[in-house]
C-alpha cells in the first residue's frame, strides 16, 4: 500500500505557518538573551545563570525536542491506524507514563543538583551561586518534557502552528522576571557573593514560570483541540500492553540521553574553566534562530508524514521525503550560511556592546561566524535520525551521536591542551559544528547502507545552484559591507549601515541569481507568499 501525501508545495504552505510562530518565538527570545545579558552580564554571575540554565535547555535542545518528539511520533502515528477509540487510550497511555517517568527523572536530577554543579563548576564562590540555580532551574526538565511530549501529539492529529507559538510564552514571562530583578533592591555589581536572596529567588522562579507557561499553553491546546485527557489506569497488564511496544526504543534513548550528557559535561567544563559559559550560550542561540524559524517548521511538517509513510511500509515515499526535505533545507540554510558568516561579528558587536563588555560582544559574533558552516549538516542530521526513528530505531540514531559526542570531545580536549583562553570560547562552537558535519556524514552512509541510493541526485544538483547563487551573493555583500564601512566612521552607525547593505544586497544578488538559475524551492516559496 503506498501512502499519499501532500507534495513540496503543501510541506512549504504547512511550513510556512510554523516558520511564522517560529519566527516571532526566536525575535521575542532574541529580546530575551538581550535582556538577560544586560541584567547578569557574562562574568561571573552570568556565567553560573546560563551554566546551570543550559543543562534543561540542552536537554530539549539534544534529547527531547529532537530525540523524544521523533521517536514518540511515530509509535503514536501507527496507533492511529488502530482506530480512534485504541488512538485515543493508546495516547493516553503513553502521556501517563511519560509524566510518571519525567516526574522520577526531575526529583533525581535536582535532588542530584550539588553533584551535578560540582562536575561543571570549579570556582567554590560561582558554585555556591549555582547550586542554588540548579534547584530553582532543573525542575524544567519535567516541564519541558511534557511539553515535547504533548506536542507531538499535535502534530500526529495535524495540528502545528499552535505548538509553535507556546516558546513566545516563555520568553514573555522571562523578560517580565528581568524587568523585576531589576526593580529589586541590591548591588550594583553583581557577584555569587553580593546577589541577595530575593535576586537569587525572582531569577531561578522566574526562568522556571516561563518554561511552566510554555508548557501549559500546548496543554490547554491539546484539549482545544479536542484530545480529552485522562489519568484512569487500568489493572495490568491491560494498562500496559500498549506502551510495551515503545520499550525495546527506551535501552537506547537511555544511552542517547548519556551520551549526549557526557559531552554536555565535557563542554559545560571546559566553558566554566576558561569563563566563556555566557559567550558560548548566546552564540548558540543567535545560532539557534535561523534553524528555528526555518529549519524546525520543515521537520516539525515532514516528521508525522515520514511516520505514516513507514507506518504504511511505503519505503519510496519516505526516501522522496529525506530528499524533498534536504533540498528545502539547503535552499533555507546555505544562504543563511554565508549571512552568519559575514554580518556575525557586526550583528553581535550592535546588540551586545553597551550590555556586556566590548571583548565579550567580539567573541559572540566571531564564534556565530566560526561556526555558521554545522548549521546546514545540523538540520540535516536532524531529518536522518527522523527517518531512522519513523522505523522505530533508536539504535542508529544512538550511534550517530556517538561519533558526534566522540568528534567534539575530541577537538575540545586538543583545543584546551594547545590553545589560549579566547580562542578555546570560540572553539566551544566551531567544536560543535565539525560534530554536526561528522554526524551528517555518519547518517548519509548509514542510510545509503540500508535503504540504497536516496535520490540526492537532485539534492545535490540543488546545492550546486544554491552554492553558486550564495557565493555570488556573498562576495557582493562583501564588498557592500566595505565600501560602507570606508564612508561610516561612527562605531555604531558603521555596525548598523554595514549590516544593512550587507543584508540588503546580499539578498538581492542571491534572489536574483537564485531566478537566473531556476531553483524550484525559491519559486515555490515566492508563489505561497504571494498567494498569502
Amino acid at each position: 500500500m503506498r501512502w499519499k501525501g501532500v507534495g513540496g508545495e503543501g510541506i512549504a504552505r504547512a511550513g510556512s505557518r510554523v516558520a511564522v510562530a517560529g519566527m516571532v518565538s526566536r525575535v521575542s527570545g532574541f529580546a530575551r538573551t538581550i535582556v538577560v545579558a544586560a541584567v547578569l552580564g557574562t562574568a561571573a554571575v552570568g556565567d553560573a545563570y546560563n551554566g546551570v540554565n543550559n543543562l534543561p535547555n540542552m536537554l530539549y535542545e539534544l534529547l527531547l525536542g529532537g530525540v523524544l518528539a521523533s521517536a514518540v511520533i511515530p509509535v503514536l502515528t501507527r496507533a492511529r491506524r488502530q482506530g480512534r477509540r485504541r488512538s485515543r487510550e493508546f495516547t493516553q497511555r503513553v502521556l501517563v507514563a511519560a509524566v510518571l517517568a519525567l516526574a522520577v527523572v526531575t526529583v533525581v536530577t535536582v535532588a542530584c543538583a550539588p553533584l551535578i554543579v560540582r562536575v561543571f563548576v570549579g570556582d567554590s564562590g560561582q558554585r555556591h551561586l549555582a547550586t542554588w540555580l540548579a534547584y530553582l532551574l532543573l525542575p524544567q526538565i519535567f516541564f519541558y518534557g511534557v511539553g515535547v511530549v504533548v506536542s507531538a501529539v499535535l502534530n500526529v492529529r495535524d495540528s502545528f502552528a499552535t505548538a509553535a507559538w507556546a516558546p513566545v510564552v516563555n520568553n514573555v514571562i522571562v523578560l517580565v522576571t528581568c524587568g523585576v530583578f531589576v526593580l529589586l533592591p541590591g548591588p550594583v555589581t553583581l557577584t555569587p557573593e553580593s546577589m541577595t536572596i530575593a535576586q537569587v529567588l525572582t531569577i531561578g522562579i522566574g526562568t522556571t514560570a516561563g518554561i511552566v507557561g510554555q508548557t501549559t499553553w500546548v496543554v490547554a491546546a491539546l484539549r482545544h483541540n479536542g484530545f480529552a485527557w485522562s489519568w484512569r489506569v487500568r489493572p495490568l497488564p491491560y494498562t500496559w500492553r500498549p506502551v510495551r511496544s515503545g520499550l525495546p526504543m527506551l535501552g537506547w534513548l537511555l544511552v542517547y540521553a548519556a551520551i549526549s550528557q557526557i559531552g554536555v559535561a565535557i563542554t559545560m567544563r571546559v566553558a566554566f574553566d576558561h569563563g566563556g559559559v555566557s559567550i558560548y550560550s548566546y552564540a548558540e542561540l543567535l545560532f539557534q534562530v535561523p534553524y528555528g524559524i526555518l529549519a524546525a517548521s520543515v521537520l516539525t511538517v515532514l516528521m508525522p508524514r515520514i511516520s505514516r509513510a513507514a507506518a504504511f511500509g511505503d519505503h519510496a515515499a519516505v526516501i522522496a521525503d529525506l530528499a524533498r526535505g534536504a533540498r528545502y533545507l539547503s535552499v533555507a540554510l546555505i544562504p543563511i550560511t554565508m549571512a552568519m558568516s559575514l554580518l556575525g561579528p557586526g550583528f553581535a558587536a550592535l546588540v551586545f556592546t553597551g550590555r556586556v563588555d566590548a571583548g565579550a560582544a567580539h567573541l559572540i559574533g566571531m564564534a556565530v561566524a566560526c561556526s555558521a558552516f554545522g548549521l546546514a549538516p545540523f538540520a540535516l542530521v536532524m531529518l536522518q535520525m527522523r527517518v531512522f526513528y519513523a522505523y522505530n530505531d533508536t539504535r542508529t540514531p544512538t550511534v550517530i551521536n556517538i561519533v558526534m559526542v566522540a568528534t567534539k570531545v575530541t577537538i575540545l580536549t586538543l583545543t584546551a591542551t594547545f590553545l589560549n583562553n579566547h580562542t578555546i570560547i570560540v572553539m566551544l562552537s566551531v567544536a560543535s559544528s565539525l560534530a554536526y558535519v561528522a554526524g551528517a556524514l555518519t547518517g548519509h552512509l548509514l542510510l545509503r547502507k540500508r535503504y540504497g541510493l536516496l535520490g540526492f541526485t537532485a539534492v545535490a544538483s540543488t546545492v550546486h545552484r544554491v552554492m553558486w547563487a550564495t557565493a555570488l551573493a556573498g562576495a557582493a555583500g562583501l564588498a557592500a559591507i566595505e565600501l560602507t564601512r570606508t564612508l561610516i566612521t561612527t562605531p555604531t552607525l558603521e555596525h548598523l549601515t554595514t549590516l544593512t547593505a550587507g543584508a540588503a544586497v546580499g539578498a538581492a544578488v542571491f534572489l536574483l541569481a537564485a531566478k537566473l538559475l531556476d531553483i524550484p524551492e525559491i519559486r515555490s516559496a515566492r508563489t505561497l507568499l504571494t498567494r498569502a
